[in-house]
Order: structure tokens, then sequence, then C-alpha cells
């Protein structure tokens, strides 16, 4: 199978930044939400995005224009979907919502349709079990900001056939982006690694440890491009607890996360999206 028409369900950082690589790899992207301010706050970021490209002398004005004009909206999850090659659910890490929304495209979509899903932890056999069609269903894992980052986690589920894996691989290679391929097991390998570094950065900062040394110790002594208190920021707290509580429930204790982490999700201290995190982005 080919794939040539992308739905995206879900236009938040994740789900913009999909569509635009998508539009400017060649591909055309419908971009489904439950608002229309929410869609039009996604073209509005990715026209802001794709102008520093532009300035860049990474695209030319008139592939922008291009890519802009392969990408529609809808708030109607039929009309986005019915007749996409290729279905990537970006929403909110919630097991049942997820459930839901592929028990509806299984329904909605074409029988050769493929349905992605962008979870950063959640088992993608456990989503698949909510529709007829786990041999079509896959992970799809990309990394945020995606129009920076190379790479994409590619998650195989039980029943993803190898048709459905040769389809996702062609396409991610075709947006410019790299495959890393994991197994279905919580967290895969970038959040698994990932979501434990930044609880125990949490901890730390508990112990008195302050969040500029812990990245600053993190990036001179380790090398890490980013410090963990800084990633946290990034990622949003609630997507790493979200993501440790998944893998405490299949791992055990050891993956708890730090009553801190909790705390701090309660007080919207996400990080960049609500402005205030371990750092002040206002």
């Amino acid at each position: 199978m080919e794939v040539k028409t992308l739905a995206i369900i879900g236009a938040g950082a994740m789900g913009n930044g999909i569509a635009q690589v998508s539009a400017v790899g060649g591909y055309n992207v419908a971009i489904n939400d439950i608002s229309e301010a929410s869609l039009n706050k996604a073209l509005a970021t990715i026209n802001k995005s794709l102008t520093k490209i532009v300035s860049k002398g990474k695209i030319t004005q008139e592939d922008m224009d291009n890519s802009v004009a392969r990408i529609k909206t809808s708030t109607s999850l039929t009309e986005v979907c019915k007749e996409a090659d290729l279905v990537i659910e970006c929403v909110f890490e919630n097991l049942e919502l997820k459930k839901k929304i592929f028990e509806n495209l299984d329904k909605i979509c074409k029988p050769e349709a493929i349905l992605g899903t962008n979870t950063s932890a959640i088992p993608v056999t456990e989503i698949a079990s909510s529709c007829n069609r786990g041999d079509k269903v896959i992970g799809i894992h990309f990394m945020n900001p995606v129009p920076l980052m190379k790479g994409v986690e590619i998650i195989r589920g039980q029943l993803t056939s190898e048709e459905t894996m040769e389809a996702t691989l062609k396409y991610v290679k075709k947006i410019g982006k790299e495959a890393a391929i994991a197994v279905d097991y919580a967290g895969f390998i970038v959040s698994r690694l990932l979501d434990v570094l930044m609880n125990e950065a949490v901890k730390l900062v508990q112990e008195g440890n302050s969040p500029e040394e812990i990245d600053k110790a993190m990036m001179l002594c380790a090398g890490h491009p980013m410090g963990p208190c800084k990633l946290l920021d990034l990622v949003g707290a609630e997507i790493a607890m979200h993501g440790m509580e998944t893998m405490e429930r299949d791992f055990g204790d050891e993956y708890k996360p730090h009553p801190l982490l909790k705390k701090r999700v309660l007080a919207g201290l996400l990080g960049m999206k609500t402005g205030k995190g371990f750092y002040d982005y206002k």
C-alpha cells in the first residue's frame, strides 16, 4: 500500500508539527480537532514555522505556499478520515480516549487505511484492541518539536503486518525523518528512558538541587544537548507523569511518578505550554 493522503487527529503541538512536515514532504494532509479555534491556531503555527524556515533559506517561498495549500482542516472526523491512507492520532495521553477514537476510526476509514498513534507510552496493542484491524495499527511516535527532531520511534503491535510496517517506514523516510524501531512495551525506548531521567531530576530538585545546576551538570558532564529540567518543561510535566503512571501500571512501583511531579502538574506548572515550569517562559 502507498500512502498519499494523511489525516491528523488533534491540532496541538504534535499534530500541527506532523501536519507541517508531512505537507512539506509532499503529502495531502487533513487536520481534525473539536474546535475551529484549535484548527486556526494550528494553521497559524504552521505558517509561522514555515516562514522561519524560508527565512533561513532551507525551503523557498514557493515550497511553503505549496505545502500550506496541501493542508486542509475540519471539525468533522468523518470528512477528514474517510479517504485517508494513513491516519495519525495525536490526542491527550489517555487510554480510554484513544481506544474510543480508534473504535470510531475503524468504522469511518476505508478498510486498507493504516491507523497510527503518536502515543509516547501506551502500548500500541492495547490501543489496537478497540478495533478490528490490528494488522493496520502501528505506533508512530514523533518527537517534540516535530519539524526539528530527526527521529521517529516506530512501534509494531502484536498484530501489525509487514505491509503496514513497510508503508509506514516509507512515509517516515519521505518526510526526511529516520526511524528507530521499538518493541511494544509501555514507554517503548524513548519515554522509558527519558521519563525516568526527568522523574529523577524532580527528585533532585525536591532534595535541594537547583534546576539550573542539574541541567548544567548533565549538559557539561554527560554531553546532553538539553538538561532534564528544561526537557521536562518542553515535553510537559503532565505528559511525563502519565508516561510514568503507564509504566508503573505495567512494571511496578520503581516507575512511580515522584509526588513533587504530581504536585507540579496539579499546580499547572507544566512548562512551556503554560508559561511556567522549572523555568519562566512568560
